[in-house]
Protein backbone atom coordinates (compact mmCIF):
# COMPACT_ATOMS: atom_id res chain seq x y z
CA UNK A 1 0.00 0.00 0.00
CA UNK A 2 2.79 2.44 0.93
CA UNK A 3 4.73 1.81 -2.28
CA UNK A 4 1.65 2.14 -4.43
CA UNK A 5 0.53 5.38 -2.80
CA UNK A 6 4.02 6.85 -3.04
CA UNK A 7 4.00 6.23 -6.78
CA UNK A 8 0.48 7.63 -6.90
CA UNK A 9 1.59 10.92 -5.35
CA UNK A 10 4.36 11.24 -7.94
CA UNK A 11 1.94 10.51 -10.74
CA UNK A 12 -0.45 13.11 -9.41
CA UNK A 13 2.24 15.71 -9.95
CA UNK A 14 2.94 14.40 -13.44
CA UNK A 15 -0.55 14.44 -14.99
CA UNK A 16 -3.93 15.93 -14.27
CA UNK A 17 -7.04 13.80 -14.10
CA UNK A 18 -9.33 14.27 -17.08
CA UNK A 19 -11.19 12.46 -19.79
CA UNK A 20 -10.68 12.34 -23.50
CA UNK A 21 -7.31 10.61 -24.01
CA UNK A 22 -6.99 7.36 -25.94
CA UNK A 23 -6.58 5.25 -22.80
CA UNK A 24 -9.67 6.78 -21.20
CA UNK A 25 -11.78 5.72 -24.19
CA UNK A 26 -10.66 2.09 -24.17
CA UNK A 27 -13.60 -0.28 -23.48
CA UNK A 28 -11.33 -2.43 -21.29
CA UNK A 29 -10.45 0.56 -19.14
CA UNK A 30 -14.03 1.85 -18.89
CA UNK A 31 -15.39 -1.61 -18.04
CA UNK A 32 -12.67 -2.09 -15.43
CA UNK A 33 -13.52 1.25 -13.78
CA UNK A 34 -17.23 0.43 -13.79
CA UNK A 35 -16.72 -2.98 -12.16
CA UNK A 36 -14.21 -1.58 -9.65
CA UNK A 37 -16.57 1.17 -8.53
CA UNK A 38 -19.45 -1.31 -8.14
CA UNK A 39 -17.25 -3.64 -6.12
CA UNK A 40 -15.29 -1.19 -3.94
CA UNK A 41 -17.04 2.18 -3.75
CA UNK A 42 -20.13 1.51 -1.69
CA UNK A 43 -21.16 -0.03 1.61
CA UNK A 44 -18.63 -1.96 3.65
CA UNK A 45 -16.05 -1.98 0.86
CA UNK A 46 -16.05 1.83 0.80
CA UNK A 47 -15.65 1.99 4.58
CA UNK A 48 -12.72 -0.43 4.30
CA UNK A 49 -11.11 1.73 1.61
CA UNK A 50 -11.44 4.87 3.75
CA UNK A 51 -10.05 3.12 6.83
CA UNK A 52 -6.91 2.12 4.89
CA UNK A 53 -6.48 5.44 3.06
CA UNK A 54 -3.47 7.53 4.18
CA UNK A 55 -4.38 10.89 5.66
CA UNK A 56 -2.53 12.90 3.01
CA UNK A 57 -4.59 11.21 0.27
CA UNK A 58 -7.89 11.93 1.97
CA UNK A 59 -6.87 15.56 2.55
CA UNK A 60 -6.29 16.03 -1.19
CA UNK A 61 -9.75 14.65 -1.94
CA UNK A 62 -8.60 11.33 -3.43
CA UNK A 63 -11.74 9.22 -3.72
CA UNK A 64 -12.51 5.56 -4.25
CA UNK A 65 -13.49 6.39 -7.82
CA UNK A 66 -10.10 8.06 -8.37
CA UNK A 67 -8.41 4.95 -6.99
CA UNK A 68 -10.33 2.74 -9.41
CA UNK A 69 -9.24 4.89 -12.35
CA UNK A 70 -5.65 4.64 -11.21
CA UNK A 71 -5.73 0.86 -10.79
CA UNK A 72 -7.53 0.30 -14.09
CA UNK A 73 -5.06 2.53 -15.89
CA UNK A 74 -2.27 0.10 -14.98
CA UNK A 75 -4.41 -2.89 -15.93
CA UNK A 76 -4.96 -1.38 -19.38
CA UNK A 77 -1.28 -0.44 -19.74
CA UNK A 78 -0.34 -4.04 -18.95
CA UNK A 79 -2.65 -5.33 -21.66
CA UNK A 80 -1.23 -2.89 -24.22
CA UNK A 81 2.32 -3.96 -23.43
CA UNK A 82 1.39 -7.64 -23.53
CA UNK A 83 -0.07 -7.21 -27.02
CA UNK A 84 2.95 -5.22 -28.19
CA UNK A 85 1.09 -1.94 -28.63
CA UNK A 86 2.31 1.57 -27.82
CA UNK A 87 1.27 2.69 -24.34
CA UNK A 88 -1.76 5.04 -24.62
CA UNK A 89 -2.05 8.34 -22.88
CA UNK A 90 -4.40 8.52 -19.88
CA UNK A 91 -5.92 11.62 -18.33
CA UNK A 92 -3.95 13.86 -20.65
CA UNK A 93 -4.12 17.63 -21.09
CA UNK A 94 -1.87 20.32 -22.39
CA UNK A 95 -1.50 22.93 -19.67
CA UNK A 96 0.71 25.96 -19.44
CA UNK A 97 0.38 26.63 -15.75
CA UNK A 98 1.03 29.15 -12.98
CA UNK A 99 2.86 27.62 -10.05
CA UNK A 100 0.27 27.72 -7.27
CA UNK A 101 -2.83 26.75 -9.21
CA UNK A 102 -0.81 24.25 -11.17
CA UNK A 103 0.08 22.57 -7.88
CA UNK A 104 -3.53 22.65 -6.71
CA UNK A 105 -4.83 21.37 -10.05
CA UNK A 106 -2.32 18.53 -10.23
CA UNK A 107 -3.17 17.55 -6.68
CA UNK A 108 -6.89 17.38 -7.37
CA UNK A 109 -8.60 17.89 -10.72
CA UNK A 110 -11.95 19.64 -10.41
CA UNK A 111 -13.74 22.04 -12.70
CA UNK A 112 -12.63 24.97 -10.52
CA UNK A 113 -8.97 23.97 -10.16
CA UNK A 114 -8.74 23.22 -13.89
CA UNK A 115 -10.09 26.65 -14.84
CA UNK A 116 -7.85 28.43 -12.32
CA UNK A 117 -4.81 26.57 -13.65
CA UNK A 118 -5.59 27.47 -17.27
CA UNK A 119 -6.59 31.07 -16.54
CA UNK A 120 -3.56 31.76 -14.35
CA UNK A 121 -1.28 30.29 -17.00
CA UNK A 122 -2.74 32.71 -19.54
CA UNK A 123 -2.29 35.54 -17.05
CA UNK A 124 1.39 34.70 -16.61
CA UNK A 125 1.99 34.79 -20.37
CA UNK A 126 0.18 38.11 -20.77
CA UNK A 127 2.05 39.54 -17.79
CA UNK A 128 5.35 38.59 -19.40
CA UNK A 129 4.29 40.47 -22.54
CA UNK A 130 3.38 43.46 -20.36
CA UNK A 131 6.76 43.38 -18.60
CA UNK A 132 8.44 43.31 -22.00
CA UNK A 133 6.43 46.38 -23.03
CA UNK A 134 7.37 48.21 -19.83
CA UNK A 135 11.08 47.42 -20.25
CA UNK A 136 11.31 48.20 -23.96
CA UNK A 137 8.81 51.05 -24.34
CA UNK A 138 7.21 52.00 -21.04
CA UNK A 139 10.28 53.51 -19.39
CA UNK A 140 10.37 56.21 -22.04
CA UNK A 141 6.62 56.34 -22.75
CA UNK A 142 4.61 55.41 -19.61
CA UNK A 143 1.31 56.31 -21.27
CA UNK A 144 1.91 53.68 -23.96
CA UNK A 145 2.55 51.02 -21.30
CA UNK A 146 -0.63 52.01 -19.47
CA UNK A 147 -2.72 51.79 -22.64
CA UNK A 148 -1.16 48.44 -23.51
CA UNK A 149 -1.91 47.15 -20.02
CA UNK A 150 -5.57 48.07 -20.46
CA UNK A 151 -5.60 46.20 -23.78
CA UNK A 152 -4.09 43.09 -22.21
CA UNK A 153 -6.62 43.18 -19.36
CA UNK A 154 -9.41 43.43 -21.91
CA UNK A 155 -7.98 40.46 -23.81
CA UNK A 156 -7.72 38.41 -20.62
CA UNK A 157 -11.28 39.28 -19.63
CA UNK A 158 -12.58 38.25 -23.05
CA UNK A 159 -10.55 35.03 -22.96
CA UNK A 160 -11.74 34.01 -19.51
CA UNK A 161 -15.35 34.99 -20.26
CA UNK A 162 -15.43 32.91 -23.44
CA UNK A 163 -14.00 29.82 -21.77
CA UNK A 164 -16.22 30.21 -18.70
CA UNK A 165 -19.52 31.31 -20.20
CA UNK A 166 -19.52 30.07 -23.80
CA UNK A 167 -17.39 26.99 -24.33
CA UNK A 168 -14.31 25.61 -22.57
CA UNK A 169 -12.39 24.90 -25.76
CA UNK A 170 -8.99 23.28 -25.11
CA UNK A 171 -7.87 23.77 -28.70
CA UNK A 172 -8.69 27.48 -28.65
CA UNK A 173 -7.00 27.92 -25.28
CA UNK A 174 -3.84 26.26 -26.56
CA UNK A 175 -3.83 28.31 -29.78
CA UNK A 176 -4.37 31.57 -27.88
CA UNK A 177 -1.55 30.85 -25.43
CA UNK A 178 0.83 29.78 -28.18
CA UNK A 179 0.06 32.93 -30.19
CA UNK A 180 0.65 35.26 -27.24
CA UNK A 181 3.71 33.23 -26.29
CA UNK A 182 5.19 33.76 -29.76
CA UNK A 183 4.60 37.52 -29.48
CA UNK A 184 6.37 37.40 -26.14
CA UNK A 185 9.34 35.46 -27.57
CA UNK A 186 9.78 37.63 -30.66
CA UNK A 187 9.49 40.88 -28.69
CA UNK A 188 12.00 39.88 -25.99
CA UNK A 189 14.46 38.44 -28.52
CA UNK A 190 14.29 41.52 -30.74
CA UNK A 191 15.08 43.76 -27.77
CA UNK A 192 17.87 41.48 -26.57
CA UNK A 193 19.53 41.31 -29.98
CA UNK A 194 19.38 45.08 -30.38
CA UNK A 195 21.00 45.65 -26.97
CA UNK A 196 23.32 42.65 -26.60
CA UNK A 197 26.51 44.68 -27.13
CA UNK A 198 25.50 47.62 -24.96
CA UNK A 199 24.02 45.47 -22.19
CA UNK A 200 25.93 42.19 -21.75
CA UNK A 201 23.46 40.87 -19.17
CA UNK A 202 20.69 40.62 -21.78
CA UNK A 203 22.34 37.40 -22.95
CA UNK A 204 20.78 35.79 -19.89
CA UNK A 205 17.35 36.90 -21.08
CA UNK A 206 18.05 35.49 -24.55
CA UNK A 207 19.01 32.12 -23.06
CA UNK A 208 15.87 32.09 -20.91
CA UNK A 209 13.57 32.91 -23.84
CA UNK A 210 15.14 30.27 -26.08
CA UNK A 211 15.13 27.62 -23.35
CA UNK A 212 11.49 28.23 -22.49
CA UNK A 213 10.56 28.10 -26.15
CA UNK A 214 12.43 24.81 -26.56
CA UNK A 215 11.00 23.32 -23.38
CA UNK A 216 7.48 24.27 -24.49
CA UNK A 217 7.77 21.46 -27.04
CA UNK A 218 7.32 19.10 -24.10
CA UNK A 219 3.82 20.57 -23.75
CA UNK A 220 3.05 19.91 -27.41
CA UNK A 221 4.58 16.44 -27.61
CA UNK A 222 3.73 13.35 -25.62
CA UNK A 223 5.30 10.02 -24.72
CA UNK A 224 4.74 7.26 -22.14
CA UNK A 225 6.01 8.31 -18.68
CA UNK A 226 9.65 7.47 -17.94
CA UNK A 227 9.72 4.85 -15.18
CA UNK A 228 5.90 5.25 -15.27
CA UNK A 229 6.30 8.48 -13.28
CA UNK A 230 7.74 11.32 -15.41
CA UNK A 231 5.75 12.22 -18.49
CA UNK A 232 6.38 15.16 -20.83
CA UNK A 233 4.28 17.51 -18.72
CA UNK A 234 6.10 16.62 -15.49
CA UNK A 235 9.52 17.00 -17.13
CA UNK A 236 8.43 20.41 -18.42
CA UNK A 237 7.56 21.51 -14.88
CA UNK A 238 10.89 20.31 -13.49
CA UNK A 239 12.90 21.84 -16.31
CA UNK A 240 11.42 25.32 -15.91
CA UNK A 241 12.73 25.68 -12.34
CA UNK A 242 16.39 26.50 -13.16
CA UNK A 243 15.26 28.65 -16.10
CA UNK A 244 13.37 30.96 -13.75
CA UNK A 245 16.42 31.21 -11.52
CA UNK A 246 18.39 32.47 -14.53
CA UNK A 247 15.61 34.93 -15.41
CA UNK A 248 15.69 36.31 -11.87
CA UNK A 249 19.45 36.82 -12.27
CA UNK A 250 18.78 38.81 -15.45
CA UNK A 251 16.15 40.93 -13.69
CA UNK A 252 18.58 41.61 -10.87
CA UNK A 253 21.36 42.69 -13.25
CA UNK A 254 18.97 44.78 -15.31
CA UNK A 255 17.56 46.51 -12.24
CA UNK A 256 21.06 47.40 -11.07
CA UNK A 257 21.87 48.77 -14.52
CA UNK A 258 18.73 50.93 -14.56
CA UNK A 259 19.50 52.15 -11.04
CA UNK A 260 23.03 53.21 -12.02
CA UNK A 261 21.69 54.87 -15.17
CA UNK A 262 19.14 56.76 -13.13
CA UNK A 263 21.77 57.89 -10.62
CA UNK A 264 24.03 59.09 -13.45
CA UNK A 265 21.22 61.17 -14.98
CA UNK A 266 20.40 62.61 -11.55
CA UNK A 267 24.02 63.75 -11.09
CA UNK A 268 24.04 65.37 -14.52
CA UNK A 269 20.86 67.26 -13.71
Amino acid sequence: MAGRTARLVLLAGAAALASGSQGDREPVYRDCVHRCEERNCSGGALRHFRSRQPIYMSLTGWTCQDDCKYECMWVTVGLYLKEGHRVPQFHGKVSLNAWFWSTVFHTKDTDLTEKMDYFCASTVILHSVYLCCVRTVGLQHPAVASAFRALLLLMLTAHVSYLSLVHFDYGYNLAANVAIGLVNVVWWLAWCLRNRRRLPHVRKCMVVVLLLQGLSLLELLDFPPLFWVLDAHAIWHISTIPVHVLFFSFLEDDSLYLLKESEAKFKLD
